[in-house]
């Protein structure tokens, strides 16, 4: 299209062949956004970064290319199972609460219908009376049972309507193609998860089945189990949540608000990423300590803040043989332990608030999901205290207790999004020297690969 003058002046010349005369210009483009990319860092920032060279020479479009769509349906199937594993917390805790795990005497994995008719009733509350449980609970009326069942039942029901609600979906978006690679062993661990509570959970009520009427004051299930049962149920909510965020967050996203943050902030964004993770980390076992106090009813003894009962460190804390057994069978340094566990927990929380609010240019540099995050731990955090001292001042009532444990879920949900939201943050303090070296050896490639009169080069530089 140059004219007939061109196209004979062409021909009096020889001309390369055609994968050099492709490859030299896209270079030589290449090589001059990248030139003009980093003299315009250099000019606006004074610091001379050559991750915007190197950006440039992994992708000439990468700069202005768009960042990859969300896939809503799958995040939003990911964040409805979560939260409905979290409405599981909140429902167990009520079922064991009001005493009702031990209520239902069998387990059929596909469930089974309740009963519907009076003599149904009646003979599912003399299968109940068969168990120790009975021996402490002669008093119950037929309506009381009913009572305790229901919750049991809806409970193991809504176990089941989880796993249907998770895998259907699963299967769906597998067949279509829709999970990210780097999702799927997640999602199937997830399953696995599951498929593993269900039966956790029988485990754990027969414990309280199989006990000794005389070997305690009341009945209920080992505290061991309780705590494996809890930890599953965290460990898949937390799982479902992170899995989550990597599809409404993917890398890409990370690593595009990474590149704009300044160089000499990064160790410390890095930093706010490390108290973040420990936090969580601390959160997590805090929580798991709990469902020691639950499990031995500790929350009904030394009911006084913050002292207990006069003392910072009560009598009887070592009073168990062996030695190991006090800290998850006595009373007392069983919630003793607790205390602490919540007082680290709020440390925690404030210092990595704090060291991310004191210097304003690094709290500027977090992104908008980073700050929220960290403002709602601190938030929930204030809020997690108030529910546990009243919960402990005001004897265990119902509601309160169950309002704390849902809160130390809301806690990790915080404690979690924080440490997600900066996972990439650790790349930051990554020398940036093999990205300088790049930058410099490129004109110097382009130009021997312009000289060469070998098409082969230029074929091995494309690719």
């Amino acid at each position: 299209s140059a004219g007939d003058s061109s196209a004979c002046a062409l021909c009096l010349v020889p001309v390369p062949s055609p994968p050099l005369v492709v490859a030299v210009p896209r270079l030589l483009a290449m090589a001059s956004r990248a030139f003009l990319a980093t003299s315009l860092a250099v000019r606006q920032s004074g610091r001379g970064s050559a991750r915007p060279f190197a950006r440039l020479l992994s992708s000439p479009s990468a700069a202005a290319a768009p960042l990859p769509p969300v896939d809503g349906p799958v995040a939003a199937w990911l964040l409805g199972s979560g939260g409905l594993v979290a409405g599981m917390v909140a429902v167990g805790g009520l079922t064991r609460l009001t005493k009702s795990g031990l209520s239902m005497t069998d387990w059929k994995p596909l469930g089974r219908m309740p009963p519907i008719t009076h003599p149904e009733w009646l003979e599912e509350f003399e299968r109940y009376k068969t168990f120790p449980e009975w021996q402490q609970r002669q008093s119950m009326t037929l309506d009381e049972f009913k009572y305790i069942f229901w919750w049991e039942y809806g409970h193991r029901m809504l176990g089941r309507c989880v796993g249907v609600a998770f895998g259907v979906p699963l299967a769906y978006f597998w067949a279509r193609g829709r999970l990210p690679p780097h999702i799927k062993s997640k999602v199937l661990a997830l399953f696995g998860l599951g498929a593993t509570q269900g039966a956790i959970g029988w485990w754990m009520v027969q414990s309280g089945l199989d006990m000794d009427p005389k070997q305690r004051k009341e009945i209920r299930v080992s505290p061991y189990r309780l705590a494996t049962h809890l930890g599953m149920a965290f460990t898949t909510y937390t799982l479902l949540l992170w899995t989550a965020m990597d599809v409404l967050y993917p890398r890409e996203r990370a690593m595009r608000h990474l590149d704009a943050i300044p160089k000499q902030l990064l160790p410390q964004v890095s930093r706010v990423r490390g108290a973040s993770v420990a936090t969580a980390a601390i959160v997590f076992t805090t929580a798991m300590s709990g469902a020691f106090v639950a499990g031995n009813d500790a929350g009904r003894a030394f009911n006084t803040f913050p002292k207990m009962d006069d003392q910072w460190v009560p009598d009887g804390i070592l009073e168990l043989e062996p030695t190991w057994r006090n800290a998850f069978e006595n009373t007392a340094l069983v919630q003793l332990d607790h205390r602490i566990l919540a007082a680290v927990s709020s440390t925690s929380v404030l210092s990595t608030y704090a060291f991310a609010r004191s210097n304003a240019a690094v709290w500027q540099a977090l992104a908008p999901t980073s700050r929220i995050a960290l403002n709602g731990m601190l938030g929930m955090l204030g809020v997690q205290v108030s529910l546990g001292i009243s919960t402990l001042l005001l004897y265990v009532p119902v509601e309160l207790a169950s309002c704390h444990q849902v809160g130390s879920l809301a806690l990790l949900t915080f404690a979690t999004w924080s440490a997600h939201s900066l996972r990439l943050a650790s790349l930051s303090t990554a020398p940036v020297a093999l990205a300088g070296a790049t930058a410099l050896a490129a004109p110097l490639m382009v130009a021997g690969l312009s000289s060469s009169p070998k098409p082969t080069s230029t074929m091995g530089m494309q690719k």
